[in-house]
């Protein structure tokens, strides 16, 4: 068995267990509850609070874990790191008060700084010579400025709507963030082998969700040059039709260049261009 903690609540919570599930295990969740075991792999999810999960996955209270890279960074454990996750994606910035007038980072010498995040904040500061008070506070730091606590914040940025929604305006961007797969440092030859076994799925879904697998329909004369527009995985399949001349072609295609490459295949001759999802993808 190997434990797995991911945060107990929010958007990463929600996005870690809607990974867990594509991977193909199966468990029975409550917000009542702050374990849960799978059904069909040895796997036990624990929920906390995502600034202790490093901490726990460092210590070996839990083996692996799912976490924002800003929290990672923020708490010195980004050895831990296995795999970038691609999900989750957020930006830790400062901003200040619309009223406020703003030109650059110096703009902030000398001023203080309301955060949860000061190790990052610290080092952003630090990169461009800029010396100014940070007040570490956890949770509600946008009202920081409002009841002059604070000139300026530095916190979680998504889309940008809380920051408006308080009066403020996002001027320095410090750190970009997804969510990461992590590993402590001891673990068993058992449960090594069962974190390759959760890389694996973990990965052949990632690859999936980056790839479209296309039908067409071609003339035979058409095919070498739909070819060299289809280099899929290896090369594209090629079927012939029941109309003499006309062939099937199946293919892979890379989700940007999607658009670019379908337009092509048109001017090539392709017709009856279908688009499926791919669930998995395993190489």
């Amino acid at each position: 068995m190997i434990r797995l903690a991911i945060q107990k609540s929010g958007r990463l919570s929600e996005d870690s267990l809607n990974l867990i599930r594509e991977c193909g295990i199966s468990f029975i969740n409550s917000s009542l509850k702050l374990k849960t075991e799978a059904t069909n792999f040895p796997l036990e999810i624990l929920f906390l609070r995502d600034d202790d999960i490093p901490g726990y996955v460092a210590d070996g209270v839990a083996d692996i874990g799912i976490v924002g890279e800003n929290v990672l960074v923020e708490t010195a454990n980004q050895d831990l790191v296995v795999e970038k996750l691609g999900f989750s994606k957020c930006r830790l910035s400062i901003a200040v008060p619309k009223s406020v007038a703003y030109e650059s980072i110096h703009d902030l010498e000398n001023k203080n700084l309301a955060t949860s995040y000061p190790r990052l904040l610290q080092a952003y500061l630090d990169e461009h010579g800029v010396k100014a008070h940070i007040h570490t506070i956890s949770g509600s730091v946008e009202i920081a400025p409002s009841i002059g606590l604070a000139d300026a914040i530095c916190d979680i940025v998504s889309s940008g709507s809380t920051l408006i929604s308080n009066g403020l305006r996002e001027v320095e961007r410090v750190f970009k963030s997804e969510a990461v797969l992590i590993a402590g440092p001891t673990l068993s030859a058992e449960k090594k082998q069962l974190l390759d076994q959760l890389l694996f799925r973990i990965q052949s879904v990632k690859r999936a969700q980056k790839v479209k697998y296309i039908l067409l329909n071609a003339p035979n004369h058409a095919i070498n040059t739909i070819k060299a527009l289809l280099p899929g995985m290896k090369s594209p399949s090629i079927l012939p039709l029941a109309d003499e001349g006309w062939s099937s072609v199946h293919s892979v295609v890379n989700e940007d260049d999607f658009w670019e490459i379908i337009q092509k295949l048109r001017e090539a001759g392709a017709q009856g261009i279908l688009v499926v999802p791919i669930e998995k993808m395993i190489l």
